[in-house]
């Protein structure tokens, strides 16, 4: 292999590695904001709250937007992961409910 083409090598290697670590800091803070939401649907189930609340959702997902520009990501990405999240925690809630 020439010297590019091992120096190549080991920086996607690199990048591989920092997108795996990443990835599972990824899952773990996660597995912590479900963790969060079901005790939020429980307490919700308890109090006869509904599952789901929209004003509080909308600041969400402004609120996620405006990091996401901070952090140079892509808005319409940010929300459409935030909206996948907020369907997925109203569903947990939904079970509480029953």
């Amino acid at each position: 292999m020439t010297s590019d083409a091992t120096r190549a090598a080991a920086l996607l290697a690199e990048h591989r590695e920092s997108i795996d670590r990443l990835d599972a800091i990824l899952v773990f803070t996660l597995a912590e904001r479900f963790k969060h939401t079901q005790a939020v649907g429980k307490l919700k189930a308890e109090h006869d709250l509904p599952p789901s609340d929209p004003a509080r959702e909308a600041a969400q997902i402004e609120r996620l937007e405006d990091l996401a520009k901070s952090a140079d990501l892509d808005p319409e990405f940010a929300r459409e992961f935030l909206n996948f999240i907020i369907a997925e925690v109203i569903r947990h809630h939904q079970k509480h409910q029953s």
